[in-house]
């Protein structure tokens, strides 16, 4: 096990700030999830994590030995990337062993390295095939088996799942669960599917534009976001926001939302504030604090759970519930402790 000191980190391709001043603290044994849409950087900084994009400012330590200037093979650390990245004229046995054939590794050692990797990932039968003889989970797997045969400190995962179908993509969750919990390794883990990390994640990053929004557990993120981005973002559904004017702000204790005088704690409202309720804390035919009647425009039906789209203020709202919904119109209702509060600068008021 080993930390992980990152401070100050920057990167930038011409005029376009791709991190900016990234500080992390990454404890022994962590499992760590990057997560962002798009564009957010995470991918740049596990390239400069691992030694494949050049670093403009910043230091990266693992434990106390600082490894900007290491090319990535004296880094101690294996990277596992979307696109597996197999040698197609070479068997499994022999894509596991490469790295470690350039190393100068004895024979028996490979063996043993690669029979250990094979049997942890219970990939033993395949070591003779071909890349192009496996499904994408066996050429995943045996991608994440090359990275287990160096013996890293530190496993960095970009998107690995991003291939999968469905089925196979939470299988392998699992899978890489299961072989942190093993192998007791640290793990950094980018993707952009926010089921991944908060399944995978001991601690989740959201960044956005190079900036890290928040940085917490996921029950942290879940539950206590810094800002309405963090917000959307973490959720399946995402959190519905809605946007309240100041006509509707009765005084610094009371707000009147939907024809209801909800109180609240001293907050300085400005001009604005947005409220966000997660589609989950919604209820229907349940008489809690506040209610109101509703239009159902679309329902998903996904078997036991309902995906029911709505508006409220013209804002689309969604529901989520294990309810039959067969009418046009609902009452629905949620309790006021449900209810966060974000500033006209989308911030959290807490």
């Amino acid at each position: 096990m080993s930390k992980i000191n990152i401070k100050n980190l920057e990167k930038s391709f011409g005029d376009n700030k791709v991190i900016n001043n990234f500080n992390i603290n990454i404890n022994d044994g962590e499992f760590i999830v990057l997560v962002g849409p798009s564009g957010c950087g995470k991918s740049t900084l596990l390239r400069m994590i691992s030694g494949l994009e050049s670093i403009d400012k910043g230091e990266i330590f693992l434990d106390t030995k600082l490894i900007n200037n290491l090319i990535p093979s004296k880094r101690e650390i294996a990277m596992v990337f979307q696109s597996y990245a197999l040698y197609p004229h070479m068997n499994v046995f022999e894509n596991m062993s490469f790295g470690l054939k350039m190393e100068k590794i004895s024979k028996d050692e490979i063996q043993q390295k690669v029979n250990d990797a094979a049997n942890t990932l219970q990939i033993e039968d395949l070591l003779k095939r071909k890349p192009k003889q496996l499904s994408g989970g066996q050429r995943q797997r045996v991608a994440i088996g090359r990275a287990i045969t160096r013996s890293p400190k530190v496993f960095l995962f970009d998107e690995p799942l991003s291939n999968l179908d469905a089925a196979l993509r939470s299988e392998m969750r699992v899978e890489i669960s299961k072989l942190h919990k093993k192998m007791n390794s640290n793990i950094i883990y980018v993707t952009h599917d926010q089921i991944e990390a908060m399944t995978l994640a001991d601690r989740i990053v959201v960044l956005n534009k190079g900036n890290i929004e928040q940085f917490g557990t996921p029950n942290e993120i879940y539950s206590d976001p810094n800002n309405i981005f963090v917000a959307e973002f973490i959720g399946s559904p995402k959190m519905n926001i809605i946007k309240i004017n100041k006509d509707q702000i009765i005084n610094s204790k009371t707000l009147k939302l939907f024809n209801n005088e909800v109180a609240v704690d001293n907050f300085k409202f400005e001009d604005e504030i947005y409220i966000g309720i997660r589609p989950e804390d919604i209820s229907i035919n349940n008489n809690q604090e506040i209610q109101l009647e509703v239009k159902v425009d679309l329902v998903e039906n996904l078997g036991f759970e309902k995906i029911i789209y709505t508006k409220i203020l013209d804002h689309q709202i969604i529901i989520k519930s294990s309810e039959n919904v067969t009418e046009q119109s609902l009452k629905i209702s949620f309790s006021r402790s449900k209810i966060l509060f974000f500033d006209k600068n989308k911030n959290r008021i807490r």
